[in-house]
């Protein structure tokens, strides 16, 4: 039998959700996995891209936001619930069906994929570093590995719990560090409003949007998400698993993932918010240390440093998750496993160079989410066909109204990547 989430070998396996510590409290135990998973949606890529939004055309692209989250979701519930039925990764699953060839080539792009992001997320916790001590860009990209290293180390001690606690303390501090400014400045009612109403305003809106829920929807996040489930909740995949402890387990699931969401999606909006409210016409903001050295002016040196502190948790935080994807990527489509010790130290070398030739940070955040556009629909699509059979899914498999809303947000997120690159690589955007 399963041991649960939270569950006492000891007490004669009672299930947290029957114990003696009632549902709530046993819910709660559950909670976890999406909460890592969430932290690719706050990292250092998205506040680039929300600030730059609310700089801009101030409070018209929320609904970007709102759809984006929508359909984060949709997506990691899929990925959590094919880890949680079937025992395996999406990764792992994907190596099962690909014949050799193809395996290894998928492998590549998702490879590619991951590093990306991981680069992202070093060099935005070493610009947070540079806006909080002075530190050399490179100097600052070395102490975040460094860091990273020591979460890591804790999950490969096969420690996830606390690796999930100390992830859900950072994405504490990302929480106040991002909001806040608000509180000083909070923003325009009806202009909050009016930015739920779908619009664009000229193609500079349309390539930013495509941004945005691009940088939103990772593929990184939803390879891992599987995994963190799978581990968290069958870390003996082989042992049959009652019925009932899996629908326990795919309902507590639901609810990690939209509490975690709803988390990354006020995070997200209100860094937009918070954007669009005071920096509004300065000049200078469209990179992040334009844009704290603007909200540092408004709001004040005290709101400047709390925002610096959430953007090094940001960077801390997504930079572990980042790495422990790819160790994952490589183990379900490969079947070869390195220590994560070592892929932080080899992912971390593009990071350091890049900063140390004199690469601007900014751009490189912007050309990580380009990179990260190509690999979307390779993981989309074979996760709504995964979840979509019904001899792998059994009674848990998509519902028809779920695999509509599925195909409809691969639809969206696809076409919106398209614009982005055709933008990106066209100019049509007026550059």
């Amino acid at each position: 039998m399963l041991h649960l989430a939270g569950q006492d070998p000891a007490a004669g396996g009672r299930s947290p959700v029957r114990g003696r510590k009632g549902p709530r409290r046993a819910l709660l135990g559950l909670l976890g996995p999406a909460f890592v998973a969430a932290i690719a949606y706050v990292d250092p890529g998205n506040v680039a891209a929300n600030l730059t939004a609310g700089a801009q055309f101030g409070y018209l692209l929320v609904w970007v936001l709102v759809v984006a989250n929508v359909v984060a979701v949709l997506v990691q519930y899929q990925s959590a619930k094919l880890g949680i039925v079937t025992g395996r990764s999406l990764p792992e699953l994907l190596g099962e069906r690909l014949r050799p060839g193809w395996r290894r080539a998928f492998w590549v792009q998702a490879e590619i994929v991951a590093a990306a992001t991981d680069l992202a997320e070093v060099v935005g916790g070493a610009v947070a570093l540079y806006l909080l001590f002075g530190l050399p860009l490179p100097l600052g990209a070395v102490v975040v590995g460094g860091i990273s290293m020591a979460l890591l180390a804790m999950q490969s001690r096969n420690r996830q719990r606390p690796f999930e606690l100390v992830i859900m303390g950072l994405l504490a501090i990302i929480t106040v560090g991002f909001l806040a400014g608000l509180f000083i400045s909070p923003p325009d009612a009806s202009g909050v409003l009016s930015g739920l109403v779908p619009g664009f305003r000229g193609p500079d809106t349309v390539l930013l949007a495509a941004s945005m829920l691009g940088a939103t929807v990772m593929p990184h996040a939803i390879y891992v998400h599987s995994a963190l489930s799978r581990d968290r909740h069958r870390p003996d995949r082989h042992r049959h698993v009652p019925q009932h402890a899996v629908e326990r387990l795919v309902r507590a699931t639901r609810w990690d993932v939209i509490a975690a969401l709803a988390v990354a999606g006020i995070v997200n909006i209100g860094m937009l918010l918070l954007a669009a409210s005071t920096l509004g016409g300065v000049e200078g903001t469209d990179s992040i240390e334009g844009a704290h050295a603007a909200i540092s002016a408004s709001l004040g040196p005290v709101v400047g440093v709390v925002f610096a502190v959430g953007l090094l948790a940001s960077g801390l935080a997504s930079t572990s998750v980042g790495c422990y994807a790819g160790g994952t990527i490589m183990e379900g489509l490969l079947k070869i496993r390195i220590p994560l010790m070592l892929r932080r130290l080899l992912t971390l070398v593009p990071a350091v160079v890049l900063l140390a030739v004199g690469f601007d940070p900014t751009w490189a955040l912007v050309l990580s989410q380009v990179v990260l556009s190509f690999g979307i629909p390779f993981v989309l699509v074979p996760l709504v066909v995964l979840t979509s059979s019904t001899p792998l899914m059994g009674g848990f498999v998509d519902r028809l109204p779920l695999r509509i809303a599925s195909v409809v947000s691969v639809l969206l997120v696809v076409a919106l990547n398209l614009a982005l690159l055709w933008f990106t690589f066209t100019g049509a955007a007026g550059r």
